[in-house]
């Protein structure tokens, strides 16, 4: 039997990267919230919601991963999920936690096979302990229409990476499909590819880092290379999971 919008995504083509500012001093009010009732209701809908985090280096910021099939099952799922029972009654509350929820990126799999995986089997229950983990998520910026930098991190850094630590969870790049739910707005004009890899701590996280850097191609050739084309430093994301994140 073919699968439906409401089958768990196993390795989503279409994924949201979310960042929100918070108002200071909500974001664990927000995250009882959201891991008590939004993560079922949303894959009931036909979205599979990947990882919610901690952002280590902000305190009121809360940032999530949620993937879907294609584009048109992102509209029938968001749809159903916005205009449903559960955002009616707990919308309001989350929306009052926040400042700003508009900082998203629509990403796929830089590669067949680079996507996450996910089993929604392998969520923790309400109220799980967070688990101890660190994942890092690297977001490098190149100019609208030129490939050149992405085909860097594809081509050459992805092998590095695998080489030198574990392997990523995860390598993106910007989805440039039209947002087709502009209730919820998405950053337009991006050509990003972004790595998330996940780590048992930080200095773990630091020493793959270090191998990186002394990787003689990657020091010579590959990091100089994706420095001239990026349009900004790459945004470092260091992120702990919360108690009901599968991504960890």
């Amino acid at each position: 039997m073919p699968p439906t919008d409401t089958d768990p995504v196993g390795r989503p083509a279409l994924i949201e990267l979310r960042q929100y500012t918070l108002r200071p001093g909500r974001r664990e009010e927000l995250i009882e919230l959201f891991d008590r009732e939004f993560v079922e209701p949303q894959e009931e809908a036909g979205m599979s919601v990947l990882g919610q985090f901690r952002d280590l280096d902000d305190p009121d910021r809360f940032v999530w991963l949620r993937g879907f099939r294609n584009m048109a099952a992102r509209h029938r799922a968001l749809t159903a999920f916005y205009d449903g029972p559960v955002w009616a009654k707990h919308g309001p509350q989350a929306n009052d936690t926040m400042i700003d929820s508009d900082d998203v990126l629509l990403l796929r799999p830089l590669l067949d096979g680079s996507g996450f995986a996910f089993s929604p089997s392998e969520r923790p229950q309400v109220g799980a302990p967070a688990p101890d983990r660190f994942v890092s998520a690297t977001v490098w910026p190149f100019p609208p229409g030129r490939p050149d930098g992405v085909a860097l991190i594809r081509d050459g850094l992805l092998p590095v990476l695998h080489t030198t630590g574990p392997a990523p969870l995860a390598a993106l790049a910007t989805e440039t499909a039209h947002n087709t739910f502009s209730r919820l707005p998405v950053r337009t004009g991006e050509n990003v590819a972004a790595v998330f890899t996940s780590y048992p701590d930080e200095s773990t996280y630091r020493q793959h880092l270090a191998d990186i850097q002394a990787h003689p191609l990657a020091r010579d050739e590959l990091l100089p290379g994706i420095e001239r084309e990026q349009t900004a430093a790459p945004r470092i994301l260091r992120l702990a999971p919360t108690g009901r994140s599968v991504l960890t």
